[in-house]
């Protein structure tokens, strides 16, 4: 072993454990764990603030005082506020994918029965924070598509994939009988997200759940058999 190994090599000690070596490269992952922390920590900051008050209201500084790091933690993880912004959304997007995947994926339930407890999923999310919240996507999607062609792009993708989503639920649906035979899901399921966001956002308006029970009993009686 020459010695540029052997000064590289960690020292193992009488008592079997491990010495600075080991020690050089815990602290390593404990820094890199506290950095991914850090930036977690930003991300759902985000995350609450950008889908109660949307992109442009939110400042840089409040996330910062809200989690507790300097200026400088925000630009080490992120080059921008935009960069911010979509990331914000992709860990949105993950949180409401592993909902849906809860839900949707349910075989023990009829399909429309899933889409019913999505619904009600959804209704107790506005009444627990007060419809302050509603769809962060809906919400951005209003601010920023006449704004920003990436953000327009991005938010536009997401409700494909969920319309996708809800599509192959629907789709089940026909297949058992509970939708008429010939039917589309996937129009089906783009006319239900068209409608479902507008009842969100009637629902943060009127901070009744009026809407959206309107919206999805109007829904139903049209496509179930």
């Amino acid at each position: 072993m020459n010695s540029v190994q052997a000064s590289s090599a960690p020292t193992v000690r009488t008592d079997g454990s491990a010495g600075s070596g080991t020690s050089a490269v815990r602290n390593r992952s404990q820094r890199a764990a506290g950095r991914f922390d850090t930036r977690q920590a930003l991300v759902w900051c985000g995350t609450e603030l950008l889908t109660e008050r949307g992109f442009q209201v939110t400042g840089i500084e409040e996330v910062l005082k809200r989690v507790g790091v300097p200026k400088g933690s925000f630009y080490h993880f992120f080059k921008s506020k935009d960069e911010f912004g979509a990331a914000v959304i992709e860990n949105y997007v993950a949180l409401y994918v592993r909902k849906m995947d809860r839900i949707f994926n349910n075989k023990a339930i009829a399909p429309l029965a899933r889409l019913k407890e999505f619904i009600e999923n959804a209704k107790h999310g506005m009444t627990k924070f007060d419809f302050r919240r509603g769809c962060l996507i809906g919400n951005l999607g209003q601010e920023l598509a006449s704004l920003d062609n990436q953000f327009r792009e991005q938010l536009e993708a997401v409700l494909v994939s969920w319309e996708d989503r809800v599509a192959a639920c629907l789709e089940e649906a026909i297949q058992i009988g509970e939708i008429a035979t010939g039917s589309d899901a996937h129009a089906l399921s783009r006319f239900f997200w068209i409608g479902w966001e507008g009842a969100i956002l009637r629902s943060k308006l009127t901070r009744t759940l009026a809407p959206i029970d309107q919206f999805t009993d109007i829904y139903f009686s049209k496509v179930a058999v």
